[in-house]
């Protein structure tokens, strides 16, 4: 399996690029589609609060997005069958392929300069409300997130916000994920250290579609 970094800030452990997944305010915005390519609006009620579990999930202001970045469903050629993930940095989007030539389109924020990757990995576990624990190299970055060396509890406020897909290389953690957030304003820039944020309502939503083993294509 391949591995390509788009620059040569990654930082390397056991063989693996490694991920922290922490929120970056000074990310860079990326290119938005065409107007050709603009979905129908998006249903609000699809972004609305709802409680999930014994947490409750915040309401999304669609209004604050450009609508290509809100989920949609959208024709997609592609080879790859139904049921993978790809994940196009350059929109930045990440698509469910579907039968009949077909995809679910999430936007996503994707790694900062020096974090981004493409490559090709699997989905080997799933969370809820995952904990999040920032790598040493991180905590070295800013000691402030010392604090969270024995991990940070699920929850609103946690990065990885409400779900996390667990991309593995060739048997091994491979370090990032693609999950939720608690910076949705992060939703369509270069802002993350290399994993693949969605919005909450969105990556509930991949989720439940998604199964273990399911490839993921970062291009």
């Amino acid at each position: 399996m391949t591995i390509f970094v788009r620059s040569g800030l990654s930082l390397l452990l056991g063989g693996f690029l490694l991920a922290g997944c922490l929120p970056v305010e000074n990310g860079v915005t990326v290119a938005a589609p065409q107007a050709s390519d603009l979905p129908q609006p998006a249903d609000p009620a699809v972004y609305a609060a709802r409680a999930d579990g014994e947490r409750m999930l915040p309401a999304i202001d669609v209004a604050a997005f450009h609508p290509a970045l809100l989920r949609n469903r959208v024709a997609y050629a592609t080879a790859e069958a139904p049921g993978t993930i790809v994940i196009d940095t350059k929109g930045p989007f990440l698509y469910l392929v579907e039968p009949e030539g077909m995809a679910t389109r999430y936007g996503i924020a994707i790694g900062r300069e020096g974090f981004g990757w493409t490559g090709t990995g699997y989905i080997a576990r799933t969370a809820r409300w995952p904990g999040w624990t920032p790598p040493p190299e991180m905590i070295k970055r800013d000691p402030s997130l010392a604090k969270w060396a024995g991990g940070m509890p699920g929850g609103v406020s946690n990065p990885l916000g409400a779900r996390a897909l667990y991309i593995y290389f060739g048997g091994r953690d491979s370090g990032y994920r693609i999950h939720g957030t608690n910076t949705p304003k992060s939703i369509g820039w270069a802002a993350s250290s290399g994993c693949f944020r969605m919005l909450n309502q969105d990556v509930i939503d991949l989720y439940d579609r998604v199964g273990k083993g399911a490839k993921v294509v970062v291009m």
